[in-house]
């Protein structure tokens, strides 16, 4: 029998929605913690693939949803491409900035990348091995725009700021850092592909911050390309893009992209999105991750109205955004239930 998952992206709507969790496999798991101490960082921790592979198992094993995602970084191509990459505890990343040519020059590109990740596609092929028959594995990468944000800043930032200037001040940088992207997320998918994913998800954390021509320029576009080129090599693994706050801008992208399904973040009204969202295919999302950490009644209330207003269509629930550290294990487990249960 196909897995739930599956049958949601090929657009079929389900009695019940299948469910996993952006950042399933996180810091709110006391076993998560475990085994992150014993990896000794974050980035020991996404390079190393028997425990890579066992923190993208804990939740399956706890929860039983219905997809596991690889456990990674979006941050990985850029160091794959040649950027120093390092983590602050308790800040966040830090990359080497990319502001000029000189700096891009700086970065590799093509098959390079693979040296560097290649434990990551270890990873892939010990979960398709350990994982239970009928849960998918979702592999993912950040898209263009975001991981450019990153790069360019070296760190995350609240507005995107230093992208958005080099993007005026510097067009032909930009562009061709998002070009070089580009090509790097579709080499990097492809191996995820090879090695055993069954689905791709394609994360712009901050597509919402690109007005209305660069939207289609630097979020719509590259996710375009990067769909029809993994179409073009294999056919039936589906694609989920994630235009994080793209507000009315998530009508027409699945049309636009070719993507397989489309995941909501949690400021979308979820009757809105079975009107001029779920036309086009299936929808994922969107419980606010808030409710994570304060749980009870307003979990179960928000879980139903979401479920309710997308049944008519290809659904797959989630969280509008990661799961956070502070999460409540037990409230997580009334999502599922709820979901499951009605």
């Amino acid at each position: 029998m196909t897995k739930l998952i599956l049958r949601a992206l090929a657009g079929e709507a389900l009695p019940t929605p299948p469910i996993w969790m952006m950042r399933q496999a996180g810091r709110y798991l006391p076993e998560y913690k475990a085994t992150r101490a014993q990896a000794g960082d974050f980035l020991s921790l996404c390079y190393n693939p028997e425990l890579a592979a066992e923190v993208t198992l804990q939740p399956i094993r706890r929860y039983g949803f219905d997809a596991a995602i690889l456990f990674a970084d979006i941050l990985l191509i850029p160091q794959a491409l040649g950027a120093d990459l390092w983590f602050v505890t308790g800040e966040g990343p830090r990359l080497s900035t990319i502001t000029s040519q000189a700096d891009f020059d700086k970065l590799g590109r093509g098959q390079m990348i693979h040296e560097t990740l290649s434990p990551i596609y270890d990873t892939v092929r010990i979960l398709r091995r350990e994982l239970p028959s009928e849960t998918t594995l979702i592999g993912f990468a950040g898209a263009p725009w975001t991981v450019a944000t990153y790069m360019i800043a070296g760190r995350g930032t609240p507005d995107q700021g230093p992208a958005h200037a080099l993007k005026a001040e510097n067009p032909v940088v930009f562009d061709a850092l998002i070009e070089r992207l580009t090509e790097a997320t579709i080499d990097y998918l492809s191996a995820q592909i090879d090695a055993g994913a069954e689905v791709v998800k394609l994360f712009d954390s901050w597509a919402g911050s690109l007005n209305a021509a660069d939207f289609v320029r630097y979020a719509l576009e590259p996710a375009r390309m990067i769909t029809a080129e993994l179409k073009s090599r294999y056919p039936d693994i589906p694609v989920i893009a994630f235009p994080r706050q793209a507000g009315t801008a998530y009508e027409g992208f699945a049309r636009a992209t070719g993507a397989d399904c489309i995941a909501l973040d949690a400021g979308v009204d979820p009757e809105w999105a079975a009107t001029h969202v779920q036309v086009d295919g299936c929808v994922q999302g969107n419980l606010d991750s808030r409710h994570m950490v304060t749980g009870g009644d307003a979990l179960v209330a928000d879980t139903r109205k979401i479920v309710d207003a997308l049944r008519g269509g290809a659904h797959i629930f989630n969280l509008g955004h990661g799961i956070t550290p502070d999460a409540d294990p037990e409230n997580v487990q009334l999502m599922i239930d709820t979901v499951r249960n009605g």
